[in-house]
């Protein structure tokens, strides 16, 4: 590995760590982000720490003002419903293609997340469910096999990532979305595009409602 790419993948590590930090509040919308202080809390170099922050700005989830320094984004309602408008379309496409692409395997995969899924909401595990939930869309990504749609979607729920969280995190929530997780694999499994992809913008819009609420 040489110096260039030892770097950024210091910085893929950093950025991370700062996104994760977004994530669960410890950095809050609009604050700034200070690359001394960052330098200092997470054990990185400046210049690492910089170009973290550069991969965040190009994925939206951080903003560059000059002469001002980074801070974190602000998405507010209506800016996060337009993203999962879009997204809305991106995984309908991606239900669809992957229920063409689904193998015996694939299928099998599906269904073992469906179980731990019921699994994890009879007993109010609301962290597992979280996991089960990102697990279940990365395998919908991959069975789908799009990449420009999986690079989009991914995008998307960076720029996102805040309004989500705080949504799973929504006492109720898990109950809402498992039977809108479960009619999606049924439909991919069933190898039915139209439906698959059907179930999938329902779940979206499923989401919409709960944010708008």
């Amino acid at each position: 590995m040489n110096a260039a790419q030892a770097a950024t993948s210091g910085a893929d590590g950093v950025a991370a760590a700062i996104r994760e930090r977004i994530v669960v509040g410890d950095y809050a919308p609009g604050q700034r982000l200070v690359e001394a202080d960052l330098t200092a809390d997470l054990g990185a170099s400046r210049g690492t720490v910089r170009t973290a922050l550069i991969q965040l700005e190009q994925t939206g989830l951080v903003e560059r003002i000059a002469n001002r320094g980074a801070r974190v984004r602000t998405i507010d309602v209506d800016d996060a419903v337009r993203l999962l408008e879009v997204r809305m379309v991106v995984e309908g496409l991606c239900a669809a293609r992957a229920a063409e692409n689904a193998t015996s395997a694939d299928v099998a995969e599906l269904r073992e997340i469906a179980a731990a899924m019921r699994d994890a909401v009879a007993a109010g595990e609301t962290a597992v469910y979280s996991d089960l939930n990102a697990r279940l869309h990365e395998a919908v990504r991959r069975i789908a096999d799009q990449h420009v749609a999986t690079e989009v979607l991914l995008g998307l729920q960076a720029r996102n990532v805040r309004h989500q969280f705080r949504l799973a995190s929504r006492p109720g929530r898990p109950q809402v979305s498992l039977p809108e997780h479960l009619a999606l694999i049924d439909e991919i499994c069933a190898k039915d595009p139209a439906a698959a992809e059907r179930a999938a913008r329902r779940h979206v819009a499923s989401v919409i409602a709960a944010l708008r609420s």
